[in-house]
């Protein structure tokens, strides 16, 4: 493999990149005989120039090229026959909503897309399934997914409460602006949980860390009633329990997700801020059920940050956007309203790391050098096999559901 392209992304408002210009300096330095092509576009957050400095070619055909990368979907009409691509195609996870509406573009439906890769003889690997031999991701915007949600849904509630709310993060267009920002307000009386232990959750909690506000235990946060704004961090365990009454065992749990329930509800009655930073799988228990939010009088605004539709958060009957970030829903009927004193605010972004584009292109990408293509590069040590849906257009025998699914 000596030729390797990025694609210009399909969403124009996603400015992520998979690689920034000073990877392709690192890499044309470690790699002499690579070239690497950069699609122009003007709504990537690095401009073509940029690329071009750093030893890029610039142009608009990648005919010639081995590996194509991008970031989210690609449209089915720009895939280039028998060519090898690289992206987060949100397919390998079937969800009843995944034809049209499931996580990644919205309106994308991932049953042509995938039939199109199959009459295109593609070659697809994702991103999202490049793993260690413990199942943990190599890549992804999970950090600065929490990063970004977690300013959000802070700032939400900035709003709700009366309080004038801070520029966007997309104004801001840097994670240390974000922290400086966040460090200048007061969070009165806010009670914040935040859900997870993964990636988007480490992100959360590494950003609210800068908003001066003290973090309690889940115990301590059920019996207390603070003054001051707090928050809790409830991991897998705290959130979910055996339906036996078995001790948490997270191997169980990933294993077996339909034998457990929620427990987040003793946690929701004195929270006014939900962050969901989680995982879901499918087959995990709901975490509560939209009968249950009249019950949380106090719950003002949930960040998801999951965005999953009809997943695990009932209340997020829609992805939002970056331009237009927030619903709101009446809590008796359930239904979308007007902002008003009784409503419940919704922060439901699916594509938060683009708010911060260079600095989550950046952090992608060095993912992308160290730990990808030297792997495709030299020699595989079954890392990219892994990942690999389709080879010319043929399933790998892991991913062969998809046929199925496809022909449903």
């Amino acid at each position: 493999m000596n030729k390797i392209a990025i694609i210009k992304e399909s969403r124009i408002d996603d400015k992520r990149t998979p690689l920034a210009p000073r990877h392709i300096n690192a890499l044309l330095t470690r790699f002499p005989n690579l070239s690497i092509t950069v699609q122009p576009s003007k709504h990537r957050c690095f401009l073509d120039q940029e690329y071009k400095d750093c030893g890029a070619i610039i142009s608009e055909d990648l005919r010639t090229s081995d590996l194509i990368l991008g970031v989210k979907e690609i449209e089915p009409n720009l895939l280039i026959p028998s060519k090898s691509y690289m992206f987060f195609s949100h397919t390998t996870k079937i969800q009843p909503n995944n034809s049209a509406a499931a996580q990644g573009t919205p309106g994308m439906d991932k049953k042509e897309l995938i039939k199109e890769i199959i009459k295109r003889k593609i070659t697809l690997i994702d991103y999202e399934n490049i793993r260690d031999d413990l199942s943990r991701r190599y890549l992804g915007f999970g950090r600065f997914a929490g990063i970004v949600g977690c300013y959000n849904s802070l700032n939400l509630y900035l709003e709700t409460d009366g309080q004038s709310p801070m520029p966007r993060a997309y104004e801001l267009n840097s994670y240390k602006k974000l922290k400086e920002n966040i460090t200048k307000r007061n969070f009165a009386n806010a009670r914040i949980v935040i859900t997870g232990d993964g990636r988007v959750a480490r992100g959360s909690l590494e950003f609210i860390e800068s908003a001066n506000i003290k973090q309690v235990t889940p115990e301590e946060f059920i019996e207390n009633n603070n003054t001051s704004a707090v928050f809790c961090n409830l991991p897998t365990s705290k959130y979910v329990s055996n339906k036996k009454g078995d001790d948490f065992d997270l191997q169980h749990f990933i294993n077996c997700p339909e034998k457990y329930i929620s427990v987040l509800d003793k946690y929701l009655y004195t929270t006014t801020v939900l962050i969901t930073s989680h995982y879901w799988d499918p087959k995990s228990p709901r975490l509560f059920k939209k009968n249950d939010i009249a019950k949380y009088a106090k719950l003002k605004v949930i960040g998801d940050i999951t965005c999953d539709i009809n997943g695990s958060i009932p209340t997020t009957l829609r992805s939002t956007t970056i331009k237009n970030p927030y619903f709101y829903l009446d809590p008796i009927t359930f239904e979308e309203v007007e902002k008003n004193n009784d409503s419940l605010a919704i922060m439901a972004i699916d594509n938060l790391p683009s708010e911060l584009p260079r600095d989550s292109s950046a952090e992608f990408g060095d993912g992308i050098v160290n730990e990808v293509l030297p792997f495709m590069i030299e020699k595989d040590d079954g890392r990219i096999l892994n990942a690999t849906i389709t080879h010319n257009g043929q399933f790998l025998s892991k991913y062969q559901y998809l046929s199925d699914y496809i022909n449903s």
